[in-house]
């Protein structure tokens, strides 16, 4: 379905609708003054995000980084927002701070010292606040 002008600004394409390679910008208007520049124009990698991704980092920035509402606002689970989250990094280029490459955790966790620390991860993964999987990590290395 086409955009009518009063739907507000077009989304530019990111890839060609022929040969499906790389658009590139290579001129710039003015609608005020109509003056126009011509060239090669690096675009943002914001540019190449999807509507989603766009709406995901929307949320994640409104709600000031935390995933738990994050999830919330998006009706999905604390691991799916995280997974999306990780996905949109990767899209964008940016590396996960603290996180070694395959590691999907990006905090480090203390090792349990007694059973009770055991049952400390566990609800704090019955919270989702810990990933299972770096629980059962700390589990197994305590």
């Amino acid at each position: 379905m086409m955009n009518s002008p009063a739907d507000g600004p077009y989304r530019a394409p990111a890839d060609c609708p022929v040969s499906d390679g790389d658009l590139v910008t290579t001129r710039l208007g003015c609608p005020r003054c109509g003056s126009e520049l011509g060239g090669h124009f690096e675009r943002c990698g914001f540019c190449r995000l999807s509507v989603e991704q766009l709406e995901l980092l929307t949320v994640f920035l409104s709600s000031r980084g935390n995933l738990r509402e994050v999830a919330k606002q998006q009706q999905v689970s604390y691991p799916t927002a995280r997974a999306r989250l990780s996905a949109l990094l990767q899209q964008l280029g940016i590396p996960e701070l603290g996180s070694e490459p395959g590691d999907d955790v990006a905090e480090p966790q203390a090792v349990p010292e007694s059973p009770s620390s055991r049952a400390e991860l566990l609800a704090r993964v019955a919270a989702g606040q810990l990933d299972p999987a770096e629980a059962a990590r700390l589990i197994a290395r305590g």
